[in-house]
């Protein structure tokens, strides 16, 4: 049970990084909190840092979850945890969700956790049988939804929406489905403003190409 603890509170830590604050404070000597959106994800530090900075928040944010999932999982697996190797992943994986959205670097308050879950779930598809075709729905209902509207976080909301149908579509094993559930309400949370402004008409649209003024 120890290790347990120990290897969730590793999860939650790793998850905790803040990488687009990190980046801001070191590239531009700023708190990119209170820059663009104020949220310390990729999609921030790519509207205030650039391009460059931007992806590779991302891409690391990514990495969080994929690290702590598959090589921390290996290292407590490694040892004598009474536990079933994919409800160990899983839960780390959860912890390390919940440390990006909710640092304690940062009076836990953190970003909105969709590239940490996006490596959470690779990790996760790489020993769970059909996750693979789940996350390839997921994925695939991202681009749709953000190339007809260019908003992030409607594209997010509806691919983390589709999550848990796809994890009953391919008959997930039931921890799969519940996460799957935990974590579209972890979007759906933390995307509460967006949220109230995309129903108001208001959300930024992100285009990677300088609009031609009207």
């Amino acid at each position: 049970m120890l290790l347990i603890i120990i290897a969730l509170l590793i999860s939650y830590l790793v998850g905790s990084i803040p990488t687009a604050y990190i980046f801001g404070r070191v590239l531009k000597g700023i708190d990119i909190r209170q820059s663009g959106s104020g949220n310390v994800g990729a999609t921030n530090a790519l509207r205030v840092l650039g391009k460059g900075p931007g992806i590779t928040v991302l891409l690391l944010d990514i990495f969080k979850g994929f690290l702590v999932v598959v090589f921390l999982g290996n290292l407590f697996l490694g040892k004598a945890v009474l536990i079933p190797e994919q409800n160990l992943r899983t839960l780390m994986g959860i912890a390390c969700i919940c440390g990006h959205n909710w640092t304690v670097f940062l009076q836990f308050k953190g970003g909105k956790g969709i590239a940490t879950t996006f490596g959470v779930l690779i990790g996760l598809a790489l020993s769970i049988n059909g996750l693979n075709l789940a996350l390839g729905g997921v994925i695939l209902t991202w681009f749709i939804v953000f190339f007809i509207s260019r908003m992030v976080s409607l594209a997010s909301l509806c691919s983390a929406a589709a999550l848990p149908v796809l994890a009953v579509l391919f008959k997930l094993p039931p921890i799969l489905i519940i996460t799957s559930l935990l974590l579209c309400i972890f979007v759906i949370v933390r995307h509460k403003a967006n949220l109230i402004r995309i129903l108001k008409g208001k959300e930024p649209r992100l285009y990677f190409k300088k609009q031609p003024k009207q």
